[in-house]
């Protein structure tokens, strides 16, 4: 566009019809352009060449190689079926990306050329906005799939794993005050952490969210790289949002609340995440608790010598959580999918690898305190967004996940199966096609 044209340097594009505009074509441009030749001539009057005074050689732009497989991008996508949302899997030693599906999406090749203002408006204006990458922008409440974070944290602060908490179906800070309910009616009755994170307890974490203060909940959820850009290798990461007292004071002016804490510890509330910082929070547990650096650029080529320079991996963090501390999270994760109680137990059901998830359901629209509502009676865009992570095999884990269905109302019926067909293509089906036939 002109608009293009007037940032760019006109001598560096001279000759040169294209740029990356979004995406990896537009972070790497500089690998991907190469340098126009040129010839430096002596001319006459009449303005014929005389004699060639030097000659600089063009040099063709960069191969580059990523590390998003192709066939699992597609498993993804296709797994996220009509839904809107996202689909971010990473390998946990290295933080290369797997893949990264959002849906819906649109065919970028039809801004090639020039799009007509007809075709970009149906797009801009579209309510299913296909234009916004939901697993780089998309912005939306973790829910439970925060549970295993907030237990680590407890964890590091001297919480003891093995201390009950009592779950009558809500959570009070005061005698006769606000109930802040649990999603099981009934209530789970004595709950450690395990069982907690297993069954996905919401008043154990309300209590835990409530002891733990949000400042000491805001600084170590930071650690897992919340609230602030993963660094990934593409422009106009979203950092999302984690609340804390300073935020609120200085954005709205107010006072934190302690009822504000005690929802933040569900991972509702103010809280924010994008899928791709769950996805790489969700790895780092899996790397115990080393966070890797996702990128894309797997390796760059030379097109005239053919050699290849790797993209090293980058460590975010030292070692932070103690070896014990990560075994009774990692272990509940297992039970979320392996235990008869565990809330994605049929994600589970039948794997012959051994997964390690949680599920999440986000809120879209408040309620009363007293209030329950009916999914069938409310608008589809008000129902909850069904989220899920998890790694696998959970062992020796060699891809991490990060799925969001939005209103897809449950992770364990909706988002986790989403997963499951990922990491199965990924463990299974590939390897066996690499094997070939027997």
């Amino acid at each position: 566009s002109s608009r293009d044209l007037e940032k760019i340097d006109k001598e560096i594009y001279r000759g040169i019809n294209f740029l990356g505009k979004t995406g990896i074509e537009s972070y790497y441009e500089d690998l991907l352009r190469g340098q126009i030749g040129f010839d430096q001539v002596e001319t006459n009057a009449h303005g014929r060449v005389v004699r060639t005074i030097s000659r600089t050689p063009s040099v063709p732009g960069k191969n580059i190689y990523l590390t998003i497989d192709s066939k699992l991008q597609r498993v993804a996508e296709q797994a996220l079926g009509d839904y809107r949302g996202a689909v971010v899997a990473i390998k946990p030693a290295t933080g290369e990306i797997l893949a990264f599906a959002s849906t819906p999406s649109y065919d970028p090749n039809a801004f090639i050329n020039g799009i007509s203002t007809a075709d970009y408006a149906a797009l801009r204006d579209s309510p299913d906005t296909p234009l916004l990458n939901r697993a780089l922008r998309g912005r939306y409440p973790p829910g439970s799939t925060i549970k295993p974070f907030m237990g680590l944290i407890a964890l590091k602060s001297g919480i003891s794993p093995v201390k009950k908490t009592f779950c009558p179906g809500y959570y009070t800070l005061t005698k006769g005050g606000r109930k802040f309910r649990d999603w099981k009616r009934g209530g789970h009755g004595l709950v450690d952490l395990h069982d907690a994170i297993v069954q996905s307890c919401d008043v154990y974490f309300y209590d835990l969210a409530h002891r733990l203060g949000i400042d000491y909940i805001h600084h170590n959820l930071a650690l897992f790289g919340f609230g602030t850009k993963t660094g990934i290798d593409l422009n106009g990461e979203s950092r999302a949002l984690l609340p804390s007292r300073e935020w609120k004071r200085a954005t709205r002016n107010q006072a934190w609340f302690p009822g504000e804490t005690i929802i933040a510890g569900i991972g509702q509330g103010y809280v924010l995440v994008t899928p791709l910082q769950l996805a790489s929070a969700t790895s780092a547990l899996a790397n115990n608790g080393i966070r890797m650096k996702p990128h894309l650029l797997l390796a760059e080529e030379d097109p005239l010598s053919g050699q290849r320079k790797l993209n090293k991996p980058v460590k975010l963090n030292d070692k932070i959580w103690r070896d014990e501390d990560l075994a009774v999270i990692k272990q509940a994760m297992i039970g979320v999918t392996n235990s008869p109680a565990g809330t994605a137990r049929r994600v589970g059901a039948g794997s012959p690898y051994k997964i390690a998830g949680k599920t999440g359901t986000a809120q879209v629209i408040g309620i009363k305190q007293n209030e329950r509502y009916k999914e069938s009676e409310i608008a589809l865009r008000n129902r909850d967004h069904a989220l899920f992570i998890a790694y696998a095999p959970a062992e020796k884990p060699e891809i991490a996940i990060a799925v969001i269905a939005e209103n897809g109302s449950h992770g364990g019926s909706t988002a986790g199966p989403m997963a499951r067909k990922v990491m199965d293509f990924y463990l299974i089906d590939k390897k066996l096609q690499q094997e070939g036939p027997s």
